[in-house]
Order: C-alpha cells, then sequence, then structure tokens
C-alpha cells in the first residue's frame, strides 16, 4: 500500500443558489484543494471520478473538477445503500459541553459506535484509495472513496461537526439578520452567503498563471480568488496590468497545516501553547501548531470506580489508532473543535437565553448511537422578504460574533486548511514520497 504523505507536493500549478457547508462551503474546499495539486495528480483521480473521460479528449486540461463530487456524500448519505455512513459526517465526545466545556475527548471517549465518525472515517477512506492505486480494491469502491475523502476533509473542519452537543448546535435556535435559524445552520450556512455577498468588484479579474482553470463560473469564484490573493499571497494584476507580489498572505506558512505532531514532542511545550491560544482565542484559527496528540500513558485522566481503567482506555485509544506521524484526523481537528469554546463557536449567551426558559432545554448528548438526525445545516436562500421577529432568541448578526468571524476570517481560514490538508493527502496518495516540493 502506498504510504500517504500528507506533507507531498503542493503545486499552484453552476453553482445552486442556496449555500452551504455541504454544499457551497464543500465545492470551495474541493477547488482549493484541486488549485494546489501536483500537475500529475489531478489527471490520475480524474480517472477514478470517470475512467471514460480522458477517450473523449485528453488534451482538456483540467480533465475534470473536484467541485462537483464535493457534496455527494451528502446527497447520498440517506439512501438505503449508504445510509450506513451518516454517522461518518462527525464526531461527538461524551460530556461535551460548548459554551461551558470542551472535552476532545475526555474521561469517557467517544460517543457512538467505535470508528463511525469523521475522524475515523478520513483515514479509512484515504487508505481504501490507496489500496485502488496498488490494485487491492475495485474502481467503483475507489471511486466512492475518493469522493468520501474529499467531502470529509472539508466535514472535519467545521467546528459544529466536531461536537455532539444539541446535535452539533442543529437543536440551538438562534436568529441571523432576524431570521429564525439554528447554530449549526449559521456556520453551515448564513456565514458562508454572507461573505459572498460581500465580495469585492475587483475579485472579479482572473487570477494570473493558469489558476483560472480551476475555476467553473460558480457563485463563489469571487470568493476563491480571494482567498488565494489575501489568504495564501498569491501574484497579482492591478488595474494598470501590473504584476505585483500580493505578500505571503493572512494565512502565513501554510505547510505548517500538513504538519503532525511526533509522540517525542514536549508535553510542556504543548500545555503552553495550548494556554497560550486559550487566552489569545484568535489563534486557534490561525495557527495548528498547539495540537498534540493524547498519549494514554501521560494524559488519560481515570474516572472513579473499579472500571476507571476501562473509561481510560476507550477515551484514547480510538485516537492513537486514527493518527500516525503522516496522516493525524485527530491532532487536526482538536484546534478545530476548541474553536467551540474558545472563539467561542458556541457563544456563552446561548446558555443564558435556555436558563431564562426561552431556549431549548440545555442538554448533552447521551452515550449511544446519537448522531442518527441529519447533520447538515439547510440550504438557505436569503430573500428580500422582511424577517419575522424572533425578541426570544439570540441575535448572531452582530459586530460581537458575525463581525469577529468576519474581522478574523476565520470561516475562510478553515475552509483553506481544509483545501491544503485535502491536497497534500491526494498528493501524497498519488506520488507516493518521490516528491515533497513546495511551489
Amino acid at each position: 500500500m502506498r504510504r500517504v504523505l500528507a506533507c507531498a507536493a503542493i503545486a499552484l500549478a453552476n453553482a445552486p443558489a442556496a449555500l452551504a457547508w455541504g454544499a457551497a462551503g464543500h465545492e470551495i474546499v474541493a477547488t482549493i484543494a484541486q488549485m494546489h495539486l501536483h500537475p500529475d495528480v489531478l489527471p490520475v483521480l480524474c480517472d477514478i471520478l470517470d475512467p471514460t473521460a480522458k477517450e473523449t479528449d485528453s488534451t482538456v486540461y483540467p480533465p475534470c473538477h473536484l467541485a462537483p463530487i464535493a457534496a455527494w456524500a451528502d446527497r447520498v448519505r440517506m439512501a438505503p445503500a449508504y445510509r450506513h455512513t451518516a454517522s461518518w459526517h462527525y464526531v461527538g465526545a461524551l460530556g461535551d459541553m460548548p459554551g461551558e466545556s470542551c472535552v476532545f475527548p475526555g474521561e469517557r471517549g467517544w460517543a457512538g459506535r467505535r470508528d463511525t465518525n469523521v475522524l475515523a472515517a478520513l483515514g479509512n477512506q484515504t487508505r481504501t484509495v490507496a489500496s485502488f492505486l496498488d490494485g487491492e480494491v475495485g474502481l467503483a469502491e475507489g471511486a466512492d472513496a475518493l469522493k468520501f475523502l474529499v467531502h470529509f476533509a472539508g466535514d472535519m473542519h467545521m467546528p459544529l461537526h466536531l461536537t455532539g452537543r444539541e446535535r452539533g448546535g442543529n437543536g440551538a435556535k438562534v436568529t441571523f439578520d432576524g431570521r429564525m435559524t439554528n447554530l449549526h445552520s449559521v456556520w453551515d450556512s448564513f456565514l458562508i452567503a454572507q461573505a459572498l455577498r460581500s465580495i469585492p468588484a475587483n475579485y472579479s479579474r482572473p487570477m494570473l498563471g493558469d489558476l483560472e482553470v480551476h475555476l467553473r463560473g460558480a457563485i463563489y469564484d469571487g470568493y476563491v480568488r480571494r482567498l488565494m490573493v489575501d489568504g495564501f499571497g498569491l501574484s497579482v494584476q492591478d488595474e494598470y496590468g501590473v504584476e505585483y507580489r500580493a505578500g505571503q498572505g493572512r494565512f502565513g506558512a501554510i505547510e505548517e497545516w500538513l504538519g503532525c505532531p511526533s509522540e517525542d514532542e514536549d508535553e510542556d511545550d504543548t500545555n503552553n501553547q495550548q494556554d497560550d491560544l486559550a487566552q489569545r482565542p484568535c489563534e486557534l484559527a490561525k495557527r495548528n501548531r498547539g495540537v498534540r496528540r493524547h498519549r494514554h500513558n501521560r494524559h488519560a485522566k481515570r474516572a472513579g470506580g473499579p472500571w476507571s481503567w476501562l473509561w481510560a482506555w476507550k477515551a484514547t485509544r480510538d485516537e492513537e489508532r486514527w493518527d500516525d506521524d503522516v496522516l493525524c484526523p485527530y491532532a487536526w481537528a482538536r484546534a478545530i473543535h476548541e474553536l467551540n469554546c474558545a472563539f467561542p463557536v458556541w457563544p456563552a449567551e446561548l446558555d443564558k437565553v435556555a436558563v431564562a426558559g426561552t431556549h431549548s432545554p440545555r442538554t448533552t448528548d447521551v452515550e449511544g448511537d446519537h448522531h442518527d438526525c441529519h447533520m447538515e445545516g439547510g440550504d438557505v436562500e436569503m430573500t428580500g422578504r422582511p424577517p419575522r421577529p424572533h425578541p426570544d432568541l439570540l441575535e448572531l448578526d452582530t459586530p460581537e460574533y458575525a463581525g469577529r468571524v468576519r474581522d478574523g476570517w476565520v470561516v475562510e481560514r478553515l475552509l483553506a486548511m481544509a483545501g491544503i490538508r485535502l491536497a497534500g493527502i491526494l498528493n501524497g496518495l498519488v506520488l507516493g514520497e518521490a516528491d515533497v516540493r513546495l511551489q
């Protein structure tokens, strides 16, 4: 089996009206990943997704786009043949209570059946794609695994997909711009829709180089250009036709996003960095260097009683199997999950409303298959109709909440991080360890 190299080569070589992380957001992640694929990688992926395409015209580039299959996993999740995959889109820790305290996983471990969550699924689908490339599984299984992999890379970077509280926020009613919705939908839909409506006109100009071929005339093209120019520091052309380098970009050294923590990293350094990030929560969205892997012999806290050893084993064993020094979905997700409390994605005011009796009761998930519900927020189509007043619900389209998300580029950084990590995984699958260039 080919070894996945997450630090492998990264080469800069008719969207729907309703927008959600499950639709536009996933397509944005896939588009960013495609722009950072090594030139030799995309044709291999396209052959997996549609092996007959190259027979039509092998000179066309790109031979296909990843964006159209990015939301496939959501479209099929309730079909009988794929119903078992519904729980692969998220993960929840028992006792996790964003707004009060975040545990990932905490003393009681993970909710649901073992290995039926987004962190395990990301690794499982990556290994299945590798098995296909080695001739060990068939094309249909390999194609499904590739589509799942593209999707789960996006799901893993949505903070509310990493908590089970009130079904990932689906049960937490709020308003956004006066419209009644829920916290999950705010992140799945409203924040991205709001960002797309505020893209400056200059991002309608084509990017330099060959990156434009990876866009498809979608409503989010300008948004992707803005991420590439302002976020990644892409070279651009001003209104006079003069090319200039935008600089390093707001995202900084993106190669750090691809790293996995090693087992011998110092625990004290880990704790110090996490304390620092907790004091400056926006930094959690700006860097991933404070993430360290839990080691059960150093970190597990045992609950009292004769079965405490079992709780400690359950709390740490899974993530040790999910992560290695090359592919580490748990380590990557741990910092993203912390945003639920540290940013906070889950506002503390939401609990105050609940205590006042005007919101659904505060709940945390119980052990078992508590995530069998549909986790994605509903698609949102902004209309001109005035919203109905809901003074009893917490409004999140405020400078203190949505304003901080916009100013900190929180959503943009998460989407970009997902795209870069997806590109690293895909490059490593196809290229192996032979090419480690960063262009």
